[in-house]
């Protein structure tokens, strides 16, 4: 618990502790809302202490930081997961705002006078906004592929993918071409006796280094960071994987194999539509996740595939009601560390216009 306070009037609960939790609450303070964050971790990190071991940014540290704090080191490098999560909870100390950890909210319901938010802990919190910032990782969308259940192999999804050591020697395939589906087949083709990218196209690679420097300067100065969703697919034409050499290497000297992604499972093998069948030891989905809103559930806040019915973030269902840290919400940074606050920031300003019974002036 951080900054406990008892703040009756003007209460916004914000759903998620993690880098999106607390961009909101620093943008709720800042707009004189008075936010309780609620975490259902132990700590004011969200979930980066449940990656992989070896996960690395893909920006350096000068652009990896939220505002009021520096990412703290060298800032050209890297920073890895423990050093982000220790990041997230220094930022957190310094907002000194209301943060409930070990806190799951269970369901937020609509009321007269604004929402109720209940916990498992069978608290019952009023709210008159809530602000829903809990991430994806939870909920790790898995495809369902004939034969699947049959599979005698491994099965996992690249949330549950820690470190190498227990693949030493084993066939591994890996469903995905995008920055986790090849960070994670690197680190594996150097213990395991094969490592195999199951995609539906080619991997599309972007060196990250120009001239000596980020691509991360050029993506900011730009303005790129700030393209909305719909020109950002025009300009990229899809998913594109950040490297310095050695994933494109892995895959032009065999040390990585890529091909189609296959159609079925058959016991202890995989089948592609031409009948080649492979024998496979584990199968790793690097197939993304689906916002983890169920909570929402019964507020009818979501449509029937469990997406939040929003515009930029804002609830077209519920006034009242926003999001933070939905992937591309408003941009191509908006669930990153850089730029989640400018999202925060955006639908503060509606948000905090409901609370105070004002108009909202604010674009959505």
């Amino acid at each position: 618990m951080i900054g406990r306070m008892d703040t009756p009037h003007n209460r916004v609960v914000i759903v998620g502790g993690g880098q999106s939790g607390l961009a909101a609450a620093r943008a709720a303070r800042d707009t004189g809302l008075h936010p309780v964050v609620l975490e259902a971790g132990p700590r004011p990190t969200g979930a980066w202490p449940h990656h992989y071991d070896s996960l690395t940014l893909f920006s350096p540290a000068r652009h990896s930081a939220m505002p009021g704090l520096p990412f703290p080191g060298d800032p050209d490098r890297y920073p890895g997961r423990d050093e982000v999560a220790d990041y997230l909870e220094r930022y957190a100390h310094g907002l000194g705002t209301d943060i409930r950890t070990n806190t799951t909210v269970e369901t937020v319901e609509a009321g007269s006078h604004g929402f109720t938010v209940r916990t498992t802990r069978g608290e019952e919190i009023p709210a008159e906004g809530v602000v829903a910032a809990s991430g994806s990782f939870t909920n790790p969308h898995l495809p369902a592929l004939p034969g699947q259940d049959g599979f005698t192999g491994e099965l996992l999804h690249a949330a549950d993918y820690r470190e190498p050591a227990p693949y030493s020697g084993k066939r591994v395939v890996i469903v995905g071409g995008g920055n986790s589906a090849v960070q994670i087949g690197y680190e594996l083709s150097g213990k395991a006796a094969s490592v195999t990218l199951a995609t539906r196209q080619p991997v599309r690679f972007l060196h990250q280094r120009h001239n000596g420097r980020d691509l991360h300067d050029w993506i900011t100065q730009s303005g790129f960071d700030h393209l909305p969703p719909e020109w950002l697919a025009r300009a990229v034409g899809g998913t594109l994987v950040m490297e310095t050499g050695d994933y494109r290497s892995a895959l032009e000297t065999g040390r990585m194999r890529r091909v189609p992604v296959f159609d079925a499972f058959d016991g202890d093998s995989l089948v592609w539509s031409d009948g080649t069948r492979e024998p496979a030891d584990t199968v790793l989905f690097a197939t993304g996740y689906r916002p983890s809103l169920g909570y929402l559930e019964r507020l009818g806040a979501l449509d029937s595939d469990g997406a939040p019915r929003n515009t930029g973030g804002v609830s077209t269902t519920h006034p009242g009601l926003v999001y933070v840290g939905l992937e591309f919400q408003r941009s191509f940074s908006s669930n990153t560390l850089r730029g989640v606050h400018r999202d925060a920031q955006h639908v503060m300003a509606p948000l905090a216009a409901h609370v105070h019974g004002a108009p909202a002036t604010v674009g959505l």
